[in-house]
């Protein structure tokens, strides 16, 4: 009798097993696919670096894909060396697109907004500079909040010079959790926070990064999916 209640509580894990992993996939198939709705937002967009490999730009505007944010360049010295066929092919395709640069704590402000602008086009028609605060993928450098904000006002200046519109701040939450960026300097907010509208920053969000496992026609692997505040 024991035996037999036994092997019938481990056909019940076995069945319960199954149904949670059968949940998970279909979850994770959902996740690929999923986007902000389209209604509640009209407009909407990806941004990409080298790392989504070779694009097809207009694929990715089937998909509905209206704007493209592509990186330009790292700190002071690095530029994507997919930047300039991203910049032209979307422009193509008839995606408004804008150029963003990964700030790094460990290099000196001029020399990374020198870096920006010797790489990004000065397009009057370009959607504003974005520059991205956030620690993956940073160096160990954690500079005092008084110094990093000087150094990104100068920062900002330069480049919101070359572009002749303010710039976008792109913040992770752990970012601005550490140096309250958006309380020491005033401009557009672009926050990062998956499936859920963003609850951080001193004022309403402009733009949401909503998802980074998007699979669209165009782009072989996942890619960040963001939206814009109607």
């Amino acid at each position: 009798m024991a035996a037999r209640t036994w092997k019938r509580r481990l056909g019940f894990a076995a069945l319960a097993l199954a149904a949670l992993a059968a949940l998970a996939g279909a979850l994770y198939a959902y996740a690929l696919q999923w986007r902000p709705s389209i209604e509640q937002y009209p407009l909407q967009g990806v941004d990409v670096s080298h790392h989504q490999g070779e694009i097809h730009w207009p694929s990715v505007k089937a998909a509905g894909a209206e704007f493209a944010y592509i990186k330009a360049t790292e700190g002071a010295d690095h530029r994507d060396t997919r930047f300039a066929e991203n910049w032209q092919q979307s422009e193509t395709a008839g995606l408004k697109h804008g150029a963003y640069h990964f700030y790094t704590l460990c290099r000196p402000a001029i020399d990374q907004a020198t870096n920006f602008i010797a790489t990004v086009p000065r397009e009057e028609q370009a959607l504003p500079p974005a520059v991205d605060l956030e620690f993956g993928g940073n160096c160990a450098a954690r500079p005092s909040r008084e110094t990093l904000i000087a150094d990104l006002t100068s920062f900002l200046e330069m480049i919101e010079a070359h572009a002749g519109k303010p710039a976008i701040l792109y913040v992770t939450s752990e970012f601005e959790d550490t140096y309250a960026i958006s309380r020491g300097i005033h401009r557009t907010l672009w926050l990062r926070r998956l499936f859920l509208p963003p609850n951080y920053g001193e004022r309403p969000w402009v733009m949401w990064q909503a998802s980074s496992v998007r699979r669209i026609e165009g782009i072989e692997g996942p890619v960040d999916w963001n939206v814009v505040r109607p």
